[in-house]
Parts: C-alpha cells; sequence; structure tokens
C-alpha cells in the first residue's frame, strides 16, 4: 500500500511538471508570435503642422493585448492633437492572425530633433515595446530684409443680373413650372363652371311668428308632459316659446329678461288688457312652478296653454 501511495505521488509530480513545461511553451509560442511598432507617417514636419502616429500590433486572433494609454501629449515637445479610430486588419496569409492599427494626429511648436519615445503593449503572454524614432521639427525662416505689409482688403467684384441668373437659373425653371401649373389648374376650373348648370334653390318663404308659436304649442300640448308628472319641464318649454314670439313680435330680448321686465316693457305697445292679463298669468305660473315649486292644479296647467294661444291669437 505504502508502495502504490509513492508511484501515484511521483505520477503527479510528472504530471504538473509537464503542464507547467507545457504552458511555457504556449506562452513563449504566443509571445514570438506578437509584434509591435510605432511608424511616422512625415518624419519630418514644418513648426506646428502635424503628422500620423501609427501604433500597430500583429497578433493571434484570440490574444488580448493592450496598447499605451496615452492622453494629451507624447512628451514635453510633442502633443496629440487627435486620437484617431482604430482599425483591425485580417491577415489573409495567415488566417488565424490579424493586425490592429491605432493612429494619433501629433504637433510640436519646438524647433528640432524630439524623440517619439518607444511604447509598451501588455498581454497574458507578456510585455512589448517599440523602438524610439526620431522627429524632426522644422522651424519657419522668416526674411526680415523684407519690409511688413498691410493685410490686403478683399477686391469688390461687380455681381450683374446674368450671374444671378446663372446662379439661381433652376429656381426660375421650378417657378415658371409652379406658375404654368396654377395657370392650368385655373383655367380648368374655369372651364368646369361655365359648363355647369346654375342651380338656384327657391327661396323658402319665412313662416310668420304667430304661426311658428302656434304650431310649437300645439306640439307641446301633443307631448302631454303635465299629464306625466313634468309639470316644470311643461311649463318651462311653454314660457319659452312665448318668450320667442314676443322677441320676434316686439323685437324685446324677452329670453334674457325676467318676467316683470317683459311685462313692464310691454306696458307702452298697443295691447289689450285681456292679452296682457293672459300673457302675465303664464309667464308668473311658470316662475312660481320653476323657482318655488309650485304645484298647479291641472286646471291651471291647462289654463296656462289656453292663455297662451289665446294671447299669440289676440296680438296677430
Amino acid at each position: 500500500m505504502e508502495r502504490e501511495d509513492k508511484q501515484m505521488k511521483r505520477y503527479f509530480n510528472r504530471s504538473w511538471c509537464v503542464a507547467i513545461c507545457l504552458s511555457f511553451f504556449a506562452l513563449g509560442s504566443n509571445a514570438q508570435q506578437i509584434t509591435v511598432s510605432a511608424k511616422l507617417d512625415k518624419s519630418t514636419i514644418a513648426l506646428g503642422d502635424q503628422t500620423v502616429l501609427r501604433l500597430t500590433a500583429q497578433l493571434p486572433v484570440r490574444e488580448q493585448l493592450n496598447f499605451p494609454a496615452l492622453t494629451d501629449t507624447i512628451s514635453s515637445k510633442i502633443q496629440i492633437v487627435e486620437m484617431g479610430k482604430t482599425d483591425t486588419l485580417k491577415d489573409a496569409a495567415k488566417p488565424g492572425m490579424h493586425t490592429i492599427v491605432r493612429s494619433y494626429t501629433i504637433t510640436s511648436f519646438d524647433p528640432g530633433i524630439h524623440a517619439v519615445p518607444a511604447f509598451l503593449f501588455s498581454s497574458s503572454a507578456g510585455n512589448f515595446s517599440t523602438v524610439s524614432i526620431p522627429l524632426e521639427v522644422k522651424e519657419v525662416k522668416v526674411d526680415t530684409t523684407k519690409a511688413i505689409f498691410d493685410i490686403k482688403q478683399p477686391i469688390a467684384v461687380s455681381y450683374t443680373l446674368m450671374d444671378w441668373l446663372r446662379d439661381n437659373w433652376h429656381w426660375l425653371i421650378f417657378g415658371l413650372v409652379i406658375l404654368i401649373m396654377l395657370a392650368a389648374v385655373g383655367y380648368y376650373y374655369k372651364k368646369m363652371r361655365k359648363l355647369k348648370p346654375v342651380v338656384v334653390e327657391p327661396v323658402k318663404p319665412e313662416i310668420p311668428a304667430h304661426l311658428l308659436a302656434l304650431e310649437k304649442l300645439q306640439a307641446l300640448r301633443n307631448k302631454k308632459l303635465w299629464q306625466q308628472d313634468a309639470v316644470k319641464e311643461y311649463h318651462s318649454e311653454l314660457s319659452d316659446i312665448i318668450r320667442e314670439y314676443l322677441e320676434k313680435k316686439y323685437q324685446i330680448k324677452a329670453m334674457e329678461q325676467t318676467s316683470e321686465e317683459i311685462l313692464s316693457g310691454l306696458r307702452h305697445m298697443q295691447m289689450r288688457s285681456e292679452d296682457s292679463n293672459k300673457l302675465r298669468q303664464l309667464l308668473l305660473l311658470a316662475d312660481l312652478v320653476k323657482f318655488a315649486k309650485a304645484k298647479p292644479l291641472n286646471t291651471d296647467n291647462e289654463l296656462s296653454m289656453d292663455n297662451a294661444i289665446g294671447f299669440v291669437n289676440g296680438t296677430v
């Protein structure tokens, strides 16, 4: 039993050794496949001019690589103007590999030769560094022997009608097309109007106020409202019919006035006292029913209808 335990321990130790060796071999293999580089589009620029710095990494597709974190400066002499997009390119010759390119627009305002430092990339396979590259910034030479001139003013250029027509000919054509279309539509409707016969509707004769009132009173009587305990509705409609008749007959605002105001205003009209008493009875009883919740007798309800019809007939 003790011998078997020793053999198992030897077996596991050998397995761990083999696994560790294989992992180092894999890391070494991946590390050999990863390459990084830095390149300038222009290694020589004028003072304040710009160039593009491209950081390139070639690595296996499944491998993760961290680019250096750059903010707004590369060094005290070189500034980053803009960070461009990151491009990922596949290698047709090597399906398992791809190339990642990240670009930066840089500039410098200090003349001389400045070093773009080496950049460090990190991954699970290890760290990888580019080489330092030089950037030459040339100073702009100014000829001090020549005099300094003022800025020239803008030259006035005449703008003729032909120039305007040449610049806006498409708007003119568009406007002419719209005018032609409107003229065609107007001509079409004018022609169609002439073709259609003019139909003159006969003027309906206006119904006299007393006939209209008598017709409404008869319709109210036929509804038999007070017989169905709708006494308030009955007297309200009866009062409104008489008020409408008064407005048309005597040109007064009877719908907006109280009963007393109506009766007071009609005193100066040529009206028989008999008709005035009939009007007073039906208006005052209607007010008592609507506002005092009075419950008139059946004979009073019928009397109000008779007085209303008698009033209209008596004031024709």
